[in-house]
């Protein structure tokens, strides 16, 4: 069955191929709106939501292969409240500066959607520690243009692993893609891998 990752994401691109699965990029451009309230439900919804959109793109087609669409969406959550991907430096400071010196939750919801009819949603949860920032260690880390495409403001990965103290879960769901566990999902979807 072919595998189709509803997303643009450079890191969701990069982790499934560092697990050697081959996959083509199609990008979702559905309507990501949500009456969900609990971070798991609304990472599972928007995920949903992609995947669909991609689905629905390629059943248009009539095409005679049979596929799995991935879809994956990924939020920071903290004191109740979502944090998504800031607009403007402002709004990536003050994302930041709240999530310094405290734990913090990283949900990526993903769902599979096979044109054989199977869908399989489910949503993976990582605590991310940060070390206490000083101001201008915020400033800095927001010239660097990193915080403008991720969820919470920052990247893992990236210049603002300086800051992180510890994580409890899986560090791929904080890149943006729990690729072990999605990993086992497909192979449980019989006839996907």
């Amino acid at each position: 069955m072919k595998l189709i990752l509803a997303s643009g994401s450079p890191r969701r691109k990069e982790l499934l191929e560092q697990i050697g699965l081959e996959f083509e990029v199609i990008t979702s451009n559905a309507d990501e709106n949500t009456e969900s309230a609990s971070p798991d439900e609304i990472v599972c919804d928007l995920s949903r939501l992609k995947a669909m959109g991609v689905f629905n793109q390629l059943n248009k087609k009539k095409d005679a292969q049979e596929y799995a669409v991935i879809g994956a969406d990924t939020i920071v959550y903290f004191n109740g409240k979502v944090y998504g991907k800031p607009v403007g430096e402002q709004m990536a400071y003050d994302m930041i500066n709240s999530l310094s010196g405290n734990v913090h939750q990283v949900y990526t919801g993903v769902t599979v959607v096979c044109s054989n009819g199977k869908v399989k949603s489910f949503a993976e949860k990582t605590d991310v520690e940060v070390c206490a920032m000083s101001e201008k260690e915020i400033l800095d880390y927001i010239k660097t243009k990193e915080p403008f495409d991720k969820a919470g403001g920052y990247g893992i990965q990236g210049a603002f692993a300086a800051f992180v103290k510890g994580i409890k879960g899986d560090y791929n769901n904080v890149v943006g893609l729990p690729v072990s566990r999605l990993y086992q999902e497909l192979k449980n979807m019989e006839g996907v891998l």
